[in-house]
């Protein structure tokens, strides 16, 4: 005897569970929200391919929340968030014509030159973001993290399989080019990396310093020639020097608003 609160099992739809487990397609799961949004006259055919037009969709969209998320971006930064009218170098079509990511098709690099707080990270991490978008792996790094990731594979034994993964990454970024020196032996690391890139997939770097005052970075003056040689060859080349620093505007306007909140006190 069937119990009041029992609760009907459809054999045909725990198959579809199974299947859709199986496949890997967990859309196929709510076909009946499909069906449900089917006009008359329409047939097998249609619900198809609204299902599996459903099923990509969703496929898509966690396809782009694992690249971001394995891109290790330090803070969320869309380029719709940016204030373009900082900029007196940089136009903000040019900033947009970049987001197309043209220029991961085509393995160029971007170079952003300016002094600290002009955005360059911001931009470099809301560019990243829509390349994640668009379906290419993307790895964020400052410099100095670069640098001691690589001095530990070396010393546990894993560069070999750093370095694979890095091969497989369509966009590097790499910040912050500009703090800490480098020693002979970082340079040459950092060199090797860079260099395998070359022509091959696309960097993004940022830096305070131009190029001239790069052999402040690092020991080896001929090796800092050749970095420059590679990270420029294709690329774009952008200038960020802005007159007031965003963190600094940003820190005086909560000032100012804390001031004006004990004047109205």
């Amino acid at each position: 005897m069937t119990g009041v609160n029992s609760v009907q099992i459809n054999p045909t739809k725990e198959t579809i569970k199974l299947y859709a487990k199986q496949l890997k397609t967990p859309t196929f799961v709510d076909y009946e929200n499909v069906v449900r949004q089917l006009q008359p006259g329409d047939g097998y055919d249609k619900f198809l391919c609204q299902l599996m037009q459903l099923e990509v969709l969703q496929q898509q969209e966690a396809g782009q929340r694992r690249r971001i998320k394995k891109a290790g971006f330090p803070i969320m930064k869309t380029l719709d968030e940016f204030d373009y009218t900082r900029l007196e170098h940089v136009s903000e079509s040019f900033i947009w014509e970049l987001a197309s990511c043209d220029f991961i098709k085509n393995r160029q690099n971007i170079v952003m030159i300016g002094n600290p707080g002009a955005g360059k990270s911001h931009l470099s991490v809301g560019l990243g973001i829509k390349a994640c978008y668009a379906g290419f792996n993307v790895k964020f790094y400052t410099a100095t993290n670069l640098a001691n990731e690589l001095a530990e594979a070396v010393q546990f034994h894993r560069l070999s399989k750093l370095e694979k993964s890095l091969a497989k990454i369509n966009l590097l970024i790499i910040d912050e080019l500009s703090y800490l020196t480098f020693n002979r032996y970082q340079s040459e690391m950092l060199f090797q990396v860079i260099s395998e890139r070359s022509e091959r997939a696309s960097i993004i770097v940022t830096t305070n310093l131009e190029f001239s005052r790069w052999t402040e970075l690092f020991e080896n003056e001929i090796m800092v020639a050749a970095l420059i040689d590679r990270v420029t060859f294709r690329s774009h080349v952008l200038n960020m020097n802005v007159k007031e620093s965003y963190r600094l505007e940003q820190t005086l306007s909560k000032g100012n608003e804390v001031n004006e909140e004990h004047i109205e006190d």
